[in-house]
């Protein structure tokens, strides 16, 4: 049999499948936990049986993510300032190591148990000052005070005078909560805008056809989605104000990286954005389980991209065990919505910052996994190595939401659902003869984006339930959600141009903040440079990662629509792979455009590595000398250390 595999970024490459099956899951895969919608994932955590105590405090503050509103900036900076007031109550009783944000040292009898209660009341303190107003916390504040009696400890004791480690935990969520107070935030304030930022365009009503009208169509257009109580405001478009783990500005007035501006609609790259558009429609006309439409997902073809693109075939073997990995055939329209929904991490989820906490979780805890700082060493016990894990991790994380959140405020683009929309209202741009011809509209393209006509809305036509609009602009695309999600889906046909939505949450549908460059993707790359780098591997443990969405029955299904047809597991040879698949994720879901994903996957290259090394110094352990994580951004333009990502890419990558 013969099919075709459809790129993330719209190429095809013809496969020869013998057959249609489905793989099993393979025995030693690291499976990931269940994603954050899944109801396993709200219920109590018994941090007495946690490996660590920070661990115990980090899975703490997953959960009090899930239960507050979707703010992926808020909540980096969140998981960062509690991962650095648990690696300051550590460091205090080692000389050794610097601390991030409170320095003071300290001395016990028992240095392991003082490090683990300064930690708790420390993280204790930060997390009910930083949740204290959140819808959740009438469920997160009695947990918070459960996990302190699980540790053995009294969460009634607020002294901050003394020599204890409670004490000293307690002095240092002071001085964390002093300093998120004046960190340029405006927490006291619930984070509200302060920069005087306003949208270009008014806001879309989604449920109606078009966008309303655009005064500028490059530029990020507020939605009132289906059941909003309001007009969406731009999340935090301040947020390069926010003081930094790591990174720091090339001089003073200058973005932290500037990867210059994205293709613009009718400007500089307007067939480049025609193309991506073009590319976004694809996507969404292959989210049908009913096509037949087959694709071959195991890593033996795909992954291992070059840093930036999605040029790679896949690897010979397993990096670690040497054997070939079997095939893994899906049907497209269940991978494109489980890819969409696995990698959304919108609401009641623990946004991308903490999804990559979840995997960093789950990777420690296998069996194979070696606790060795950047590979090399002795093993590390859990503590140290969970406090050192989080200050890197998480300090990536919040610095790519600095560097990401400026590059949106600074070119405010639009989102594909505006793009869509407002070039399909212009008309087509394809055949300047034809009266619907307009500069900025969408390429023709036979079966994907068409002309309605008499002839093709006849009766019995393809367009035939669109015959009163004959000369607009009809697109192959999601028919949108069904009435009950749980036992139907939408599919996949034709619908007017004005009409398109992205595969998301019904009440969602887009993040409420510009699209270039991709938060998911600066996120991700960040993320799998840290993990790479501190454990000294790119490959998850046995050299194999992946997720298994089931088809019914009991387990993590979709949640958007019903799905998927049959069970489909994800899986990731390295970091980077699974990284980019959370990028990729964002064109199936209709959230960004590729180009979008491609650099934010490049500023997180940086952020990921940058920050690496500042916790190695802090750590000290610096890194060896010229090593390509030696760099920091103080010292070297953003293009310089970008071409040592890439070269360091091709080193990791040069397995096949």
């Amino acid at each position: 049999m013969t099919t075709r595999r459809l790129l993330p970024d719209g190429r095809t490459l013809a496969l020869l499948l013998p057959c249609l099956v489905t793989t099993p899951v393979v025995a030693d895969t690291l499976q990931l936990p269940p994603a954050g919608l899944d109801p396993s994932r709200q219920g109590t955590i018994n941090c007495a049986a946690q490996p660590s105590t920070a661990r115990a405090w980090n899975e703490q503050m997953l959960a009090a993510i899930r239960r507050d509103p979707a703010r992926p900036t808020v909540h980096a900076r969140n998981l960062f300032h509690v991962s650095a007031a648990m690696y300051d109550a550590w460091a205090a009783y080692l000389p050794a190591a610097d601390q991030v944000l409170h320095a003071e040292s300290a001395s016990a009898a028992d240095p392991q148990s003082a490090q683990a209660e300064a930690i708790s009341f420390a993280a204790f303190r930060l997390l009910n000052h930083r949740f204290a107003d959140s819808p959740g916390a009438p469920i997160s504040l009695p947990d918070f005070q459960t996990c302190m009696t699980q540790l053995g400890h009294d969460p009634g004791f607020t002294d901050t005078t003394g020599n204890t480690p409670a004490a000293l935990g307690n002095r240092i969520a002071e001085t964390l909560v002093a300093h998120g107070l004046g960190d340029g935030s405006n927490e006291a304030n619930s984070y509200v805008d302060y920069s005087g930022y306003f949208p270009a365009n008014n806001p879309m009503l989604v449920q109606l056809s078009g966008t309303g009208g655009m005064a500028d169509p490059n530029a990020w257009q507020p939605l009132i989605p289906p059941g909003a109580f309001g007009v969406q405001s731009f999340l935090t478009p301040f947020w390069s104000q926010v003081e930094p783990f790591a990174i720091a500005r090339p001089s003073p007035g200058q973005p932290y990286m500037d990867p210059g501006p994205p293709p613009r609609l009718g400007g500089a790259g307007d067939l480049a954005l025609k193309q991506s558009v073009v590319e976004l429609i694809r996507a969404s006309a292959a989210l049908d389980p009913d096509s037949g439409q087959l694709l071959d997902i195991s890593p033996a073809v795909v992954g291992n991209n070059s840093l930036g693109t999605d040029d790679g075939s896949g690897y010979a073997f397993n990096p670690v065990t040497g054997q070939p990995y079997p095939p893994n055939v899906v049907r497209l329209g269940d991978f494109g919505r489980v890819m969409a929904e696995f990698w959304a991490d919108g609401p009641a989820s623990t946004t991308p910052p903490g999804h990559w906490n979840e995997i960093a979780n789950a990777v420690v805890d296998h069996p194979d996994f070696e606790r060795r700082m950047t590979g090399a060493g002795p093993e590390l016990d859990r503590l140290e190595w969970d406090v050192k894990l989080y200050l890197a991790l998480n300090g990536a994380l919040h610095d790519s939401a600095i560097v990401t959140w400026e590059v949106k405020r600074n070119h405010d683009s639009a989102r594909p659902i505006s793009l869509i929309r407002e070039m399909g209202s212009f008309g087509q741009s394809s055949n300047p003869s034809d009266s619907s011809w307009h500069p900025m509209g969408l390429p023709l393209e036979p079966g994907l984006i068409e002309l309605i006509t008499a002839q093709s809305s006849a009766p019995g036509e393809r367009h035939a339930h669109l015959a009163a609009h004959i000369n607009e602009i009809a697109v192959l695309g999601w028919l949108g959600h069904p009435t009950d999600a749980t036992t139907e889906y939408g599919g996949v046909g034709w619908i007017l141009a004005v009409d398109w939505w992205p595969y998301q949450q019904a009440d969602f549908v887009t993040p409420p903040f510009a699209g270039y460059t991709s938060g998911h993707s600066g996120f991700s790359r960040a993320a799998a440079e840290v993990l790479t780098l501190i454990s000294g591997s790119p490959w998850f443990p046995g050299g194999l990662g992946g997720y298994t969405i089931t088809a019914d029955g009991p387990g993590y299904n979709l949640q958007f629509e019903y799905g998927p047809s049959e069970p489909v597991e994800l899986q990731w040879v390295s970091y980077y792979d699974a990284a980019d698949e959370a990028g990729q994720s964002r064109v199936w879901g209709g959230i960004h455009p590729p180009f979008d994903d491609y650099t934010g996957r490049l500023l997180g290259a940086e952020v990921g590595t940058v920050a690496m090394a500042r916790a190695l110094e802090l750590f000290g352990s610096p890194p060896p000398t010229g090593s390509p994580f030696a760099v920091p951004s103080t010292q070297a333009p953003w293009r310089i250390l970008l071409v040592l990502m890439v070269l360091m890419a091709g080193l990791v990558y040069s397995r096949r």
